[in-house]
Order: C-alpha cells, then structure tokens, then sequence
C-alpha cells in the first residue's frame, strides 16, 4: 500500500506542475534513467565493460554504424578485447579476435542462437519456413539439400555458363556494348551486382529463371535487396515505401518460381540434375519424414540466391577497384592466364575448365586477399538464451542480450596481418602460421557434410561453425571465373584517377562509396 500510496502522491505532484515543466521533465528523465542505468551497472563486476554512451536506447549505433572496425579498435585500447556496447535497445557483448571467434562460433546451441537474432530481418525478405524462420536442424537439413547443386562436377558444368553470361555482358550491356566500343567507363556498383545475379540464376537456377531477368524480374531482385538494411534490422515492419516494395517484390518472386514449380509437377519434367529447382523438388524431405511444401521450396531459392549475390558482387566489386589502382597485378593475371592456356595447348579462354582455375594460385590468392580485406559482413552476431560466461573472465552474458564478433576486424588488424591495410595478393603465396591454423584435422557435421571444427583463426570470411556458409566454393568458381574472363578481354583503372574507394559501412555489407567507376579498355585477345 505504502508504494501504491508513494505513485499516487508522484502523480498528483506531477499533475500539479505546468505544462512546460511536466514536457522539460518526460524528456530529460529518460537522459537521466540512462545515466543512473549506465553507472549502476558500471558497478557490476559480473558485466563486461559497457561503452559510455549519451542517448538512451540508440546507444553506440551512430559511431558505430559509420565506422565498425574504427569503433572495436576504440574500445579495444580502452577495455580490451571484450567489452558490450548498447545498439539500438540491445546490449551486445563483444569478444574481437580469434579467441571470440572460438566462444561465439562453437557455443552451444542451447546457449545462443542465430535464428533469434536475423529471423526478423530475413523472414520477410525470404517467406516463411526456411532459413532463420526455421528450427536450427531444419536449416543444417536444407543447407544439405542445397549442397547437391554445390559439387565439384556442378562446377565444371558452371564455368562456362558463368563465362558465356559474361561475355554476352559483355556484348549487350550499354555499359560495355563491346560490339561498338573499345573504352568506355563502368561503374562497378551497377555491373556487379547485374553480373553476379545474372550468373549466379543461370548456373543455379538454370535457363527458365535466368531469362526472366531480361525483363522486370530483375528489378524485383533490387527491391528485395533494398530491404536489407540496418533499419529493416530493428524494425521489420514499418508503414514506408521500401517495406511496400520488398513485400510485392516477394510475393511476385515467390509466385514466379511457384508457377514454375507447379508446371514441372504437371508434366513431369524433373531432373534433379538439371538445376537446385528440380533437385529440392526430387530431395528435400527431412530426417523425420515431413518434405518441404513447393512454396518454402520456393522461398529458399530466394534466400539462396540473394545470398550469394550479396557477397559475391561487394567481392567482385571491390577486386575490380583494387586491380585498377594495380595494373602489375593485372599483366600477373594475364601471363598466368595465357601461360596456363600454353601448357594446355589451347587457343581460347573458352576451353579454360573449373580445374584450371582452381589451380590459378594468383587469381585464387586476389579473392582470398579481397575477402581478407572485404568480409562483406562487418559483424556476426547472436541472441544469448541461456546465461553464459566469457572464458577466462568473470564476465556473465545474461539471457536476452547479443554476443557479437567481427572476423572483418580481425583481418584488417595489424595483430595478425602485417600492413592489413595494404592490398598484396603476394602475402598467401607462402604457407603461413594462418593457414597452418585454419588446417585442422577435427571435423564435425552438423547435418550439412563434414567441416572443419577449428574456428580459432583470425581469418574467417566465410565464418564457420554450424553457420558457416555453404557456398564458399560455388563463390571461387564463380568469382575466378568473373575475375579471368575480365582480365583476359579487357584492362582498367580508377576513374577519377586516384585511391580506391573507401567502404561504405551504412548498409548490412561492405560496399564501396560512390563513385566507384573504372575506365576500361580491350585487350588484343578480347573476345568480343
């Protein structure tokens, strides 16, 4: 009674103030709540170190948001290697390095959980049933059943659908129109992304889909990308225009592979080797029976190609970008290009196969040093739900709060990469202590194929754990394919002549400020 008596008698005095007073008061108490909060749980000694911050619930977001590896490093020098920061509302723990890696990567799935953490933002982007809209053994079962398109084999089928889409870029695009032009300008951020979707729905999704991207199908794929950005994050659904056309961009997207899906029931004609459409068709049924419908089958093929077409057009972008600020490393690539080609005794690019590639050390080290430098997502993070400790600390993780780790910080910083901020291709040509280190011999399946257990390396950018991306071959297959069919038809540079751009961190991947262009001119041997 006394505390009932106690709110009564705060609400009859704050009735009593003016209305200036009672406005001066709602919004300087939440500033003043925020600094109380901040220093009582300064006091804790079972708390990782919170960064200071002025504004309740936007927290840290800001410097954050602008400048990630900028911000860790800050706090880094201030509180070490773990320490939590509030982000819109939510507390989040880091842990940098590979010892994070470690603690995040390999924690226990009843302990944390990724689906909690990106459901919300992938969800409507993707549908329902699939991905992080799913129970963790649901998704390492559909990461399986993708994998069957994801084989050596499937990649030596890939190459030259890859190279022919290219080409025919190459030939049709008004950015190239390489049937009238010899130079031109390009601006990576609109060829990439065209590229990387055209190729990567030609070779997955096979002929049907890809010519759908002739016309207004290929829009519908920008507008669901667009959702993806750090305010869909926090709020999923909000009554704006982009929200309107990531919804009409599913449904419509959805219902295209829908009706491709039923007309292939009707008829019969499903080969699961033909495409990932057929195959989910022929083997999608889980463990304990229950098959995927046709429509969470159509929502995954979005998830997977939208996955892929994230990162791989921000890798090939940014290698672009690097190679024209090095035209060195460009002739390097072409002597080893024309030099395979001569002990093959082959006259055409066109006879390259998915081995050669493979076994180009040149062009696989430029995507593996883009990637080091690029990890086109800057934080990896998960919802704690189960109370856990930080090892080695007295630091507690209550239930609720996010664990968050940055491998992109970690292979941008000088602690594990001389001179990180130097693009060298070179520095993988020599087994180093970090490939030593990414070599395990322990694997573990965690329903999806055997993979290495160790995460415990500072390069990790196609993450690892029972998240770790599948596609990280089909992504070498198609990005070496991307990387020699430019390098042997034409040669570039920056435009405006100077440094590459610097990365733009206000969306969900790493991409380079604008403009981001390239002159380009052909090469004798362009094919075009």
């Amino acid at each position: 009674m006394a505390l009932i008596d106690l709110i009564l008698q705060a609400k009859e005095w704050f009735g009593s103030l003016s209305s200036g007073y009672q406005i001066s008061l709602v919004l300087i108490f939440p500033f003043f709540y925020n600094l109380v909060w901040q220093f009582l749980y300064s006091l804790r000694r079972d708390r990782a170190p919170l960064v200071f911050h002025w504004i309740p619930w936007i927290g840290s977001a800001v410097v954050y948001g602008m400048q990630p590896y900028k911000f860790f490093e800050d706090c880094r020098l201030k509180y070490g290697d773990v320490f939590s920061f509030m982000l819109l509302g939510k507390v989040m723990t880091v842990y940098l390095g590979p010892k994070g890696h470690e603690f995040v990567l390999n924690a226990k799935l009843a302990d944390v959980n990724a689906e909690e953490a990106y459901k919300h933002l992938t969800t409507p982007a993707f549908g329902k049933g699939v991905l992080y809209d799913c129970p963790n053994s649901r998704l390492m079962e559909q990461k399986k059943f993708c994998k069957a398109v994801l084989t050596t084999d499937s990649f030596r089928r890939y190459v030259p659908l890859i190279r022919k889409e290219i080409l025919d870029y190459f030939t049709k695009s008004s950015t190239f129109d390489m049937k009238k032009k010899t130079c031109g300008v390009a601006n990576v951020m609109v060829t990439q992304p065209e590229l990387t979707i055209f190729t990567a729905s030609r070779s997955l999704l096979g002929d049907e889909i890809r010519a759908k991207f002739d016309g207004s199908f290929a829009k519908l794929y920008v507008d669901l990308d667009k959702a993806f950005t750090p305010i869909n994050f926090v709020f999923p659904n909000l009554p704006l225009p982009h929200y309107w056309r990531r919804d009409n961009a599913q449904r419509k997207i959805s219902a295209t592979y829908m009706e491709l899906i039923n007309k292939r029931r009707e008829t019969g004609d499903i080969d699961p080797s033909r495409d990932l459409i057929d195959s989910l068709m022929v083997n999608s049924t889980y463990k304990d029976g229950t098959k995927m419908t046709d429509q969470e089958i159509a929502n995954l093929l979005i998830g997977v190609l939208m996955g892929g077409q994230h990162t791989s057009a921000a890798t090939s972008a940014w290698f672009l970008l690097h190679l024209a600020e090095k035209p060195k490393l460009q002739d390097e690539l072409f002597n080893e290009i024309t030099k395979t080609m001569e002990s093959k005794n082959i006259s055409s690019i066109n006879e390259l196969t998915y081995d050669d590639i493979h076994n180009m050390p040149l062009v696989n080290n430029v995507i593996k040093e883009t990637l080091r430098m690029h990890m086109p997502l800057h934080s990896v993070f998960r919802k704690v739900t189960n109370n856990i400790l930080v090892p080695n600390t007295t630091y507690m993780v209550p239930r609720g709060h996010y664990v968050l780790i940055s491998p992109g910080y970690a292979m941008t910083s000088d602690r594990w990469f001389p001179n990180p901020d130097y693009y060298d291709p070179h520095r993988w040509d020599e087994k180093t202590h970090l490939d030593m280190l990414m070599e395990t011999g322990e694997t573990v399946d965690y329903g999806f194929g055997a993979i290495s257990k160790g995460v415990s390396s500072p390069y990790l950018p196609f993450g690892a754990g029972r998240h770790r991306c599948i596609g990280e071959h089909f992504a070498y297959c198609q990005l070496g394919t991307i990387l020699t069919t430019y390098v042997y038809n034409i040669k570039w540079k920056l435009r405006p002549l100077g440094k590459v751009p610097d990365v733009d961190y206000t969306s969900m991947v790493t991409l380079p400020q604008v403009p981001a262009e390239i002159l380009w001119e052909k090469r004798d041997t362009c094919m075009v």
